[in-house]
């Protein structure tokens, strides 16, 4: 099996990982160009996953290819806003998904992780 890092290192973790036929991409948070974006719920889930669809793209990937998410919300009261824009990146066939509620590290409201599935 090989192995390739995608995405800007960021010691000491790596954003994307192609692990043969799988894609580990790591929490993603919503920062732009190197800066946290402020808004919504909402606002922060569209920032979150075009940097997990940026990443996936970079390994050869679609959202499409998505198999599983493990997602961070800091309010659960944001959960039916959150739900609304990660729908509509996942219209068919979403992947399977784990919600839960937790602090995070930053001043954020969302984190959000992901697994691809797409053989070389």
């Amino acid at each position: 099996m090989t192995k390739k890092v995608f995405g800007t290192s960021h010691v000491p973790l790596s954003p994307a990982v192609r692990a043969g036929d799988f894609v580990y991409v790591s929490g993603q948070v919503p920062v732009k160009d190197g800066k946290i974006v402020e808004g919504d719920v909402s606002v922060q889930t569209v920032v979150v996953l075009d940097n997990i669809k940026a990443l996936l793209e970079e390994t050869g990937c679609t959202m499409s290819d998505v198999i599983k998410t493990f997602v961070i919300l800091t309010d659960k009261k944001d959960f039916a806003a959150f739900n609304t824009v990660y729908a509509s990146y996942f219209p068919s066939e979403p992947p399977a998904r784990t919600t839960v509620e937790s602090g995070l590290m930053v001043d954020i409201t969302v984190e959000i992780d992901a697994i691809a599935y797409k053989p070389l």
